[in-house]
């Protein structure tokens, strides 16, 4: 378990540990698991946004279909359907 020391605002702190009152009751460790919580959300969040930040960098770039001698998407459209 680790241990982070930080300073924030009167307002931030009083409506967090008001927050953490609501939904979670008094008690010991309350207000610990909630910046646990609120800590990992905080962290997937940033996670997720990166993740597609880079899928929407990827799409505008397009897909390199010149392997199956396609130059651009719209030429899988345009090919002819042989029946047997």
């Amino acid at each position: 378990m680790g241990t982070i020391t930080v300073n924030i605002s009167d307002e931030t702190e009083s409506f967090f540990r008001d927050t953490v009152k609501k939904e979670l009751g008094e008690g010991k460790g309350k207000l610990g698991s909630a910046l646990d919580e609120a800590m990992k959300s905080w962290a997937k969040e940033k996670e997720q946004k990166e993740i597609k930040e880079r899928l929407i960098k990827t799409m505008r770039r397009g897909l390199n279909l010149n392997f199956k001698g396609y130059k651009k998407r719209s030429e899988l459209y345009d090919r002819k359907i042989i029946s047997y």
